[in-house]
């Protein structure tokens, strides 16, 4: 299934996420401080969507840029799981 898909089920087809949602959902770990700020140093991929130009203008995530993270997070996943499990699969044959 699509993810995209799963998020505008999740979301009940919001085109913009509130970022208290993302953090709420996705990086329980982090404040909506610390993930603006982790997005701004690069260390978290994924654009920050501001719905008019001022400072304090809501900011959300665009549900297109969070299924792409998502994806592209799960693609990282799996291909550390297969060099890891491709290695001892080798081994025992």
């Amino acid at each position: 299934m699509k993810t995209i898909f799963l998020l505008m089920a999740q979301y009940e087809g919001k085109a913009i996420v509130p970022l208290s949602n993302i953090c709420a959902d996705y990086f329980t770990h982090l404040t909506i401080e610390m993930f603006q700020r982790k997005v701004l140093a690069g260390q978290i991929k994924i654009p920050i969507t501001r719905l008019e130009a001022s400072q304090k203008s809501a900011k959300g995530i665009h549900i297109t840029d969070l299924a792409n993270y998502l994806d592209e997070q799960r693609e990282e996943a799996l291909k550390e799981y297969h060099q890891l499990n491709g290695a001892f699969a080798s081994g025992r044959r």
